[in-house]
């Protein structure tokens, strides 16, 4: 088997223990044999990879990305990782706007300093800066659209 393989089917097992082997046969619909097979490492399943949407729904469920960080890492991408999830939609008012904003510029400033560091911006730098002000961006529309509601 190719180190890549062997690299992610160790991630696919850890994916699977970390959501629990019971609760990822139900939410992948497929077996423990079957799941087994995924990140077993012997030669008669060494072409067998767990399917994409079943990753998907796995690291759903996860506490991490396993295997989207593992491919990630394989190509040289550097991952973001936000645990936050908010279930409702945020109507804290002007406050709650401004102190979002200067928390996502203190998030653009850091990236750009960790990519300025070296001296090169590389092309994962650059998305990363663009994803980080396209945020912000957002913060500042949301601001506008609180301030026009309150002042109506």
């Amino acid at each position: 088997m190719s180190k890549v393989g062997s690299y992610l089917k160790k991630h696919t097992e850890a994916l699977v223990k970390d959501v629990g082997i019971e609760p990822a046969c139900e939410l992948t619909g497929k077996s423990k044999a079957t799941l087994g097979r995924y990140y077993s490492d012997h030669d008669e399943h060494a072409d067998r990879f767990m399917p994409i949407d079943a990753v998907a729904a796995l690291e759903e469920a996860a506490s991490y990305p396993h295997v989207t960080s593992a491919l990630a890492e394989l190509k040289g991408i550097s991952l973001s990782y936000d645990e936050r999830r908010k279930n409702t939609a945020d109507k804290g008012g002007v406050n709650s706007d401004v102190i979002a904003l200067s928390q996502r510029f203190a998030m653009l400033m850091a990236e750009y300093q960790q990519s300025i560091d070296d001296g090169v911006i590389t092309v994962n730098e650059a998305k990363r800066l663009l994803k980080e002000t396209t945020m912000l961006q957002q913060v500042l529309i949301d601001m506008k659209l609180h301030l026009e509601e309150e002042t109506t």
